[in-house]
């Protein structure tokens, strides 16, 4: 950093009982009160420099010699004032980029121009100000950080809005360069290389305050000329450096409301909320997320919460599960997770992509199946909830078209999940709950596990052993009769065999996995299902032998019997 030394004669100030004086031969005869701290020293050689105090001695009336002035809300205090004293004794001072604001806001109130003297304080601040601080990176930034102070005078003397104007030009003159070395330090203290990926001016700017980043990197947004994704750097940092408490309540499930600064954050979330870049992809979803936990803590407007999500909705296939775990901070809910923002988000996602014309709405699109196998992983974790009410979880079920779900395994999961987390439901609650599930996308172990899993609704279990049976009889290729023992098995109302084109939409399920392994039921079933009153239910009962023998050895027993009816056939 650059720095100006003016005057040549040595300090001579001294403190004796709580006075600032000056070591002279010739009696002091002025007195100036500059906030808490009392000056005596001499009229001629500041008054020869200062019109303030040249026209303040005119105007007291006091006879005495030694004449008292009272300066109060001296811009910079008594270190600038002083500062101002020592160059009309010739005395040498040092001007650099931490002082050069309350220097100029100093002599600009003791009116130290070239109009009153020449070669005087004003004029000299500013050729140092123009020819060095502004040339220099690290002096802007600086100086910048010093007018917090002073931020009325800076800005009415234009320091503020010149330095804002340096920085931008550098800036721009080469976004990508990293001549100059910088490193990130993360929230968990490790150190982050942030040359190529950030650009070499994200983590100086980053100490700056938020109504100066702010103005700073609104003008680097409008020109248009700094890559979209080193402006999301730059502010990941800005945020990572801000809101650490924020990031450490997230990570610990707790609110900030009784945090005094709380309204600061707010503030300042909403506004980087607000820098945000407009392209797609320019931050990551992740981190897109972590701003919408924090606007739920900080309890941000509605407008910066419905952004975010919206925001979130476009990304959405880039997310994981553990990013969408949500903090509810809503009085009218028990649920440990916002479920609500979650399923906006979802329903967001899915109009945007019915908008884009050029993305094909099939099974085929994978950004659609890869939300539907992150909305499957979302349903195990909240399914643990108790206090996740079953119309929320299933609306969370629908809301993913079919398509998004190669195969149904991450869904029977997650309502095996909820329902060992849900004992109580009723017959219909449990047949509500499977009406989604398709289990003819069911992997052979996922299959194995339904058939024994005492908390499905019968009708759901039947499902499961005929289409294995289907998939069994094709599974040399060509399609073969079923056994009558299995047509007996899954004798419909009237008795008549079941064929896959006589299920119910209703008896059928839906949805993606990705995980197949499932561990079985301890749950202890109920005497009777939910089939109870469809006819011919008692028959299909007393063909499963439910309650006589556990599902596995039925399922077993089924599994030999078509075997030796095939060999039969042989």
């Amino acid at each position: 950093m650059k720095f100006m030394k003016l005057g040549s004669r040595p300090d001579a100030f001294f403190t004796a009982n709580g006075v600032r004086s000056i070591s002279s031969e010739v009696r002091c005869d002025l007195i100036i009160q500059v906030n808490e701290t009392r000056f005596l020293l001499h009229k001629f050689p500041l008054l020869s420099k200062c019109l303030k105090l040249q026209r303040l001695c005119f105007e007291t009336s006091e006879s005495s010699q030694l004449q008292i002035l009272q300066l109060p809300d001296f811009p910079g205090g008594s270190e600038a004032f002083e500062l101002c004293a020592k160059f009309c004794y010739g005395i040498t001072i040092t001007i650099s980029a931490y002082n050069i604001v309350s220097a100029r806001c100093a002599a600009k109130y003791l009116q130290m121009t070239e109009d009153f003297e020449k070669g005087n304080l004003v004029h000299k601040l500013e050729v140092f100000f123009n020819s060095c601080v502004l040339n220099g990176w690290k002096d802007c930034i600086v100086t910048l950080q010093t007018t917090k102070r002073l931020q009325t005078w800076s800005e009415e003397l234009g320091i503020t809005s010149r330095c804002i104007e340096a920085v931008v030009s550098k800036v721009l003159s080469n976004p990508l360069k990293v001549s100059l070395s910088h490193t990130h330090l993360s929230q968990n203290g490790d150190k982050e290389d942030i040359n190529g990926s950030k650009g070499w001016w994200g983590e100086d700017l980053s100490e700056l305050r938020m109504d100066l980043y702010r103005r700073i990197m609104t003008t680097l947004k409008s020109c248009g000329k700094v890559p979209a994704n080193l402006i999301g750097d730059a502010l990941k940092i800005y945020t990572s450096k801000w809101l650490p408490k924020i990031s450490r309540n997230l990570e610990m499930g707790s609110g900030c409301e009784s945090d005094p600064s709380s309204s600061n954050s707010r503030l300042l979330l909403e506004s980087i909320i607000i820098l945000l870049p407009m392209e797609r992809n320019a931050v990551s979803c992740s981190f897109l997320l972590k701003l919408l936990k924090a606007a739920n803590i900080l309890q941000a407007s509605s407008s910066s919460r419905m952004e975010l999500a919206r925001r979130v909705a476009s990304q959405l296939d880039e997310a994981k599960v553990c990013d969408l775990m949500i903090p509810s901070v809503s009085n009218d809910s028990d649920t440990i997770y916002d479920l609500d923002v979650v399923l906006n988000i979802v329903e967001q996602f899915l109009l945007q992509i019915q908008g884009e014309k050029h993305v094909i709405f099939f099974g085929s699109n994978s950004r659609i199946m890869k939300v539907g196998r992150l909305v499957d992983g979302y349903l195990q974790e909240i399914g643990r909830d108790v206090n996740v009410p079953l119309s929320k979880f299933i609306a969370l079920i629908e809301v993913v078209p079919q398509v998004a779900r190669v195969n149904h395994d991450d869904l029977y999961r997650a309502i095996d999940i909820y329902l060992k987390s849900h004992p109580d439901l009723d017959k219909s609650e449990r047949k509500h709950l499977c009406r989604s599930l398709n289990c003819k996308k069911l992997t052979m172990e996922a299959c194995v596990h339904a058939a024994q899993n005492e908390l499905l609704p019968l009708r759901v279990v039947v499902q499961v052993l005929f289409f294995e049976q289907a998939r069994a009889a094709t599974a040399d290729g060509h399609l073969t009769a079923l056994p009558s023992h299995i047509k007996a098995l899954l004798a419909a109302k009237a008795g008549a065999p079941i064929s896959p084109s006589t299920l119910q939409p209703e008896d059928q399920w839906v949805m993606t996995s990705r995980n197949p392994s499932v561990t079985s039921s301890r749950v202890k079933p109920a005497v009777d299902d939910d089939d109870e009153d469809v006819d011919g239910s008692s028959k299909v009962k007393q063909n499963c032998s439910i309650g006589s023998r556990p599902k596995r050895t039925m399922f077993g027993k089924l599994w030999s019997m078509n075997s030796n009816h095939r060999q039969n056939d042989n």
